[in-house]
């Protein structure tokens, strides 16, 4: 395969292969562009069938971390880490930390942090062999982002509600979630808390058991899911689940979920849009964790971090109201926002002369 006409290629900036014989690893990190600052990223562990699909998963992941950020107004560059491997059974303290060497070698262009697969511990093991890793569990600045994640997705919730229906109330609100691990729960737990009913579907059992304990979530099986008949459907898991196949089936008015990279194709945004679905950019409204990464690095006040959470439904408005105007996919319009975004402040940054 030739690498540059990957369809997912977008010019990143560097890839790199690393494994760890002793410990097993074998990762891809993906570097999209730094035009705003360090490439900053989670590290996804996923068993998956072929280094193809590693390699897909870590370019569409990267270049969609670079929108993020940017949208969400941080000095941070676009990058992701994929390990291959099953987290359950080939995860261990020398696998992460071989993996914070692999990131060490990169001299901070990449600053790693968690994402499906891994967690605050693992970030913990890794950051015994490099400092460029975010979300270590019981560091001084905080743990976890995933329950900002969650809230940002929750918020944008209430604003794709309210720009559909005239209302923020949830009171009744029927939403389906996919995928309930360390965001989808703590988003049912807001949408509970607001008086939302929900349905879920989860494929480690323990999860969704969880959830219908806590919340009285109704239990849906994988397969129908994505067939609920709900107000919002929120997927929580792997990506590549809008598409040619699926989208016609789905029965929800909104889309508003935390995975990454929920469309198939960029085809599947003018797919929802034609079949009159609220489609909110998944890297517009799950930037909550890597703003709260962000501030955890600032050791900022609680205020401040909500404040900038509550940045994120704004910016949905902005993108929802100009997907209608112009009568575009909302995907398309937050892509352009973002690469506006970048392209100002690089305009502000000018080239060093060179005296002849």
């Amino acid at each position: 395969m030739n690498f540059f006409q990957h369809p997912d290629y977008k010019n990143h900036e560097q890839v790199v292969f690393a494994s760890d014989p002793a410990s097993g690893l074998r990762a891809i990190i993906a570097i999209h562009n730094t035009a705003l600052g360090s490439a900053v990223g989670g590290c996804r562990m996923y068993p998956y069938a072929n280094e193809a699909l590693a390699l897909t998963d870590a370019l569409r992941l990267s270049s969609g971390m670079t929108y993020k950020a940017a949208l969400a107004n941080l000095p941070f560059g676009g990058g992701k880490s994929v390990i291959i491997g099953d987290p359950r059974h080939d995860k261990s303290p020398a696998l992460m930390r071989a993996m914070g060497r692999a990131v060490n070698r990169l001299g901070g262009r990449y600053i790693l942090a968690e994402d499906s697969g891994t967690g605050p511990e693992d970030m913990r093991h890794a950051a015994e062999e490099t400092s460029f890793v975010a979300g270590v569990e019981d560091n001084q600045h905080g743990g976890d982002p995933s329950p900002m994640t969650a809230l940002g997705v929750f918020l944008s919730i209430k604003q794709a509600v309210d720009f559909v229906y005239h209302t923020e109330d949830l009171r009744g609100l029927r939403v389906a979630v996919q995928g309930l691990g360390h965001v989808g729960y703590h988003l049912a737990m807001l949408l509970h808390e607001a008086g939302a009913t929900l349905y879920g579907a989860d494929l480690h059992q323990p999860n969704l058991d969880r959830a219908v304990a806590n919340f009285g979530l109704v239990p849906v099986s994988g397969e129908t899911i994505l067939k609920t008949e709900c107000d919002v459907l929120a997927p929580c898991a792997l990506g590549g689940i809008l598409n040619g196949r699926s989208i016609p089936h789905i029965r929800a008015s909104i889309i508003a979920g935390a995975a990454n990279n929920q469309l198939g194709t960029t085809e599947d945004d003018l797919r929802l849009m034609e079949a009159g679905i609220v489609y909110c950019p998944d890297f517009a409204i799950n930037a909550g964790g890597i703003i709260e990464v962000y501030h955890q690095g600032l050791d900022s006040s609680p205020t401040t971090r909500q404040q900038a959470i509550e940045v994120i439904p704004r910016t949905l408005l902005a993108i929802l109201q100009a997907g209608e105007a112009k009568g575009s996919g909302t995907d398309a319009v937050a892509i352009q926002l973002a690469e506006a975004q970048i392209a100002d402040h690089c305009a502000v940054i000018k080239p060093m002369a060179m005296s002849a």
